[in-house]
């Protein structure tokens, strides 16, 4: 099996949820005793969240290109961003190292376009809503997006840095999350795509009327495939 390096910590609560995943998968196509080789690199988050709600992303970057080296030393032979608005500055992390870097937004449409979908609404936190960096990706493999919600956008900014990162998931913000899936599900779009790492934690993606891609599920995955391919 092939090593792979995870940059994470952003947060720690969905960086457990890909290494659960990752060793699920890794368990099940090997089976015996099993488990994924992996390296974590879990930054502190608070410092990256300094750097993003300033708005100094190269901050960020620099937070994120020291994980990917330190990752690459170790023997790493591939790494994953665990946290989608992180992948705003993908490019700089990815010139960083000489190993290659799952891109999550890529994987996710690479999936879309394989089942047929046309159309969907992306729901994430704001940067990821609104910013091209992410939506390209996705419009790229012939997804159509619905305008980026404001409202939404900032709902879900409160819900994640305010409880999720930190571990709680609300009622409130459970039946929030329902509710607004079942108004997108009143437009015209085939699927959602939930772009958050955190929002599984609060939205169950298999009971919904519309099919949800789950990020944190498909990219993780992504990493555990590559783990076992020869």
């Amino acid at each position: 099996m092939r090593k792979i390096g995870l940059i994470g910590g952003l947060s720690w609560t969905s960086t457990a949820r890909y290494y659960q995943i990752i060793n699920e998968m890794v368990a099940r196509a090997k089976g015996g005793l099993h488990s994924a080789p992996i390296l974590i690199e879990s930054l502190d988050f608070a410092d990256v969240a300094r750097c993003t709600s300033a708005d100094d992303w190269d901050c960020a970057s620099g937070h994120l290109i020291g994980a990917a080296k330190r990752l690459q030393q170790a023997g790493a032979e591939a790494l994953l961003i665990c946290a989608n608005s992180m992948h705003k500055v993908f490019e700089a992390v990815e010139s960083s190292v000489d190993v290659p870097i799952i891109h999550i937004a890529e994987v996710v449409g690479d999936k879309m376009q394989a089942d047929g979908i046309k159309s969907a609404a992306l729901i994430g936190t704001r940067n990821v809503m609104t910013e091209k960096f992410y939506r390209q990706r996705l419009v790229s493999r012939g997804v159509s997006l619905l305008p980026p919600d404001m409202g939404l956008a900032d709902r879900i900014d409160r819900i994640v840095y305010e409880e999720l990162v930190l571990g709680k998931a609300t009622r409130e913000s459970e039946r929030f999350m329902k509710s607004e899936l079942t108004d997108i599900a009143k437009e015209q779009v085939q699927a959602v795509v939930l772009a958050c790492t955190e929002l599984e934690m609060i939205v169950d993606v298999k009971a919904n009327v519309l099919p949800i891609y789950d990020c944190t599920t498909i990219h993780a995955k992504a990493g555990a495939a590559f783990i076992l391919a020869e």
